[in-house]
């Protein structure tokens, strides 16, 4: 069985949000600890592995249309929350400078080389799935020379990278899609770093800065997460609707974009309406797609929308409600350790075999969640960082001998 390439991870050896001390704002919630964003983590990591052991999003019935929304954007809530990481570590409000600048950037090139070298050796094992390890690796390297811009020259980079870096992709794709590079995989080799992996750098890259963008904000105060709560709307409105409204305003774009998902053996499309399944945007007509994975302008708009609002809800539901941040410890536990998580369930696949799977029941599915829920419940009652967000803190210490 083939998956979309549906797979990110926030890589953790900074203090997770869930340990963040903030000070509250005048007339902010009284929050001390930004949970939310481990919620975030937490609900992205289960989204993710609906998509990759998961019954089809495609079928009929209650289970399909549930299966959906995890597509493409539980990605894109990753990847915006890797800004959250980059911004935490090179400081979240006020970016650090001097020694402690220097000591930030060389723990995110740190990272970013373990990354990288992670990723590989997650996509030799072979499974269907497209680790994106590697890819974050680059995405640092490529957002690290932003660290110090605030957050509305970060959003100002996001959208104009967000507007530009489609069609570049579209326009380079064609000049590199039939060359031969040295690759190890599927998310392995510049070229496909860049351009024609899983998740091109050229079109990934915004969300990552847009979390950065978005971590820079006073959090805590209330008039801040009503302003982005209704950000998150707008993109999603201008992103999906306007994807909608324009393969119907463009003569033949439907016709076009229906005979490109039919060439590609897209197993939805027969039963959903242009914009719903996923196709890269390599035709014209596929430039006003914005489904996942379709590497589009209208698709990062759209999926940094429902990222923004699935973050802001998250926290303020832990602010408001005292009482379902107890019930969600679990979920809390397992996005405080979602690089660990993350590799857990490329390794479970590996070795049970899964993938050979046409289509897995959801039994499946539950299984993998039940089982990282447990572990990591279990894990967190003892431990501040999970196993792999531990080696990767030890690692990166070695960046407080820089003077």
């Amino acid at each position: 069985m083939t998956h979309p390439p549906d797979s990110p991870l926030l890589p953790a050896d900074a203090p997770s949000p869930a340990h963040e001390r903030t000070k509250p704002s005048p007339g902010a919630p009284g929050v001390g600890r930004l949970v939310g964003l481990d919620l975030a983590r937490g609900l992205a990591v289960f989204g993710m592995y609906a998509v990759h052991v998961g019954p089809a999003p495609g079928q009929e019935g209650v289970i399909g249309f549930l299966m959906e929304p995890a597509q493409g954007r539980s990605s894109a809530l990753f990847a915006v929350l890797a800004g959250f990481a980059v911004a935490l570590i090179t400081g979240r409000r006020t970016p650090k400078t001097g020694r402690a600048g220097r000591q930030a950037v060389a723990k995110v090139v740190i990272r970013a080389v373990i990354l990288l070298a992670l990723g590989t050796a997650l996509t030799m094992t072979g499974t269907p799935v497209v680790p994106i390890l590697a890819f974050y690796g680059l995405f640092f390297l490529l957002v690290l020379p932003l660290y110090r811009l605030g957050a509305k020259p970060l959003a100002l980079i996001a959208v104009g990278w967000a507007l530009v870096g489609p069609q570049l992709l579209y326009v380079l794709r064609a000049l590199v899609g039939d060359r031969s590079f040295p690759t190890f995989g599927e998310a392995d080799g510049i070229v496909s770093l860049f351009f024609t992996g899983g998740y091109p750098a050229l079109t990934w890259v915004p969300f990552v800065i847009a979390g950065m963008a978005v971590a820079r904000l006073d959090l805590a105060a209330t008039a801040v997460r009503i302003r982005l709560a209704l950000t998150g709307v707008a993109l999603a409105v201008t992103g999906y609707g306007g994807s909608w409204l324009a393969l119907r305003l463009v003569p033949g774009a439907v016709a076009a974009v229906r005979e490109s998902e039919a060439g590609v053996g897209t197993s939805s499309m027969s039963s959903a309406s242009p914009g719903t399944a996923g196709i890269f945007g390599d035709t014209p007509a596929g430039l006003l797609v914005a489904s996942p994975h379709s590497e589009t302008t209208l698709s990062i708009v759209g999926n940094t929308g429902v990222a923004i609002l699935v973050i802001t809800a998250c926290l303020a539901a832990m602010d408001a409600f005292p009482r379902l941040r107890r019930l969600a410890k679990p979920v809390i536990a397992v996005g405080s350790m979602s690089l660990t998580a993350y590799v857990y369930h490329i390794v479970a696949i590996w070795l049970l075999g899964t993938e050979q799977l046409t289509v897995p029941p959801l039994y499946i599915l539950l299984g993998f969640i039940a089982s990282v829920t447990v572990l990591a419940t279990i894990w967190s009652r003892f431990f501040q960082r999970g196993p792999l967000e531990w080696l990767m803190g030890r690692a990166t210490g070695i960046a407080g001998r820089i003077q």
